[in-house]
């Protein structure tokens, strides 16, 4: 069995730090359960859980839950007193029934990981690295909203994505993408982080992915969009029909990435 929580701790303990999630909690359930385990137990972290040191959340664990080993991470520390070390937790245990390992650091291939450093990587539009360390594209999933339909104009239409609040959006520009449905296609394309500086001076953040050879009415429909390469920065042209040209450039300099990655797998 897994033990995560809905909410990420720093949120309860620090809602001010507004930490954002690297993936919905759905998501996240997904992800354990294809690793093969049999239970995943989905603990509420509240302020009161926090104030328990290591002891006491273990004997929660044993009583309520029947865990009777725990593997924690390399560097994880739990309960109150933060100044505990791994023996500490093992001894703890052995007191609550429940023996405790500690999983060796990960290194990926070159270099440690985190959901730390992948934000960081995030941030910075690295999808690429960030994607290395996660083991797989990073991805935004969200609900297909109606937008200004101003790419339609141009030739260019584009899926305005609304992603749920909290989650972790790279840094805004032009990035070539993987677009997946509910049933299971997938489709290239490109998607604009930003502000939509040629046709909308709100600065309200908006996320639009033209999908490539795709046509159809998918308004209302959840879609995944997979992350392979940060392309350029948002900037503002001097028309639509400049604009059109650049998209034509971006578009054949995507669909060349999507292929490339493609053949690397």
């Amino acid at each position: 069995a897994g033990i995560t929580f809905r909410d990420h701790p720093q949120n309860v303990l620090r809602p001010e730090s507004k930490l954002r999630l690297i993936m919905p909690l759905e998501e996240r359930i997904k992800l354990l359960a294809s690793t093969g385990i049999d239970y995943i137990i989905m603990m509420d972290f509240t302020s009161e859980l926090s104030k328990l040191d290591s002891t006491a959340f273990l004997r929660l664990v044993s009583e309520h839950y029947g865990v009777g080993a725990m593997l924690m991470g390399f560097n994880h520390r739990f309960g109150h007193n933060r100044n505990e070390q791994f023996a500490d937790y093992v001894r703890n245990g052995e007191k609550c029934g429940v023996a405790i390992e500690r999983a060796d650091e990960y290194c990926g291939e070159a270099s440690p990981v985190s959901s730390s450093i992948i934000r960081q990587l995030l941030d910075e539009g690295d999808v690429e690295s960030a994607g290395d360390k996660l083991g797989r594209n990073f991805s935004l999933v969200g609900k297909v909203v109606h937008g200004f339909a101003k790419g339609r104009e141009i030739g260019f239409p584009t899926a305005n994505v609304d992603v749920p609040e909290g989650l972790m959006v790279p840094k805004g520009g032009v990035y070539a993408v993987n677009v997946r449905f509910a049933n299971g296609d997938v489709y290239g394309g490109m998607a604009n982080i930003g502000v939509r500086p040629t046709f909308s001076h709100n600065g309200r953040r908006s996320i639009e992915v033209n999908i490539f050879d795709f046509s159809g009415e998918i308004y209302g429909d959840v879609i995944y969009v997979d992350f392979v390469k940060y392309m350029r920065e948002e900037r503002p042209m001097e028309s639509a029909e400049a604009l059109a040209r650049q998209l034509e450039i971006d578009q054949t300099e995507a669909r060349r990435i999507i292929e490339n990655a493609s053949h690397r797998r």
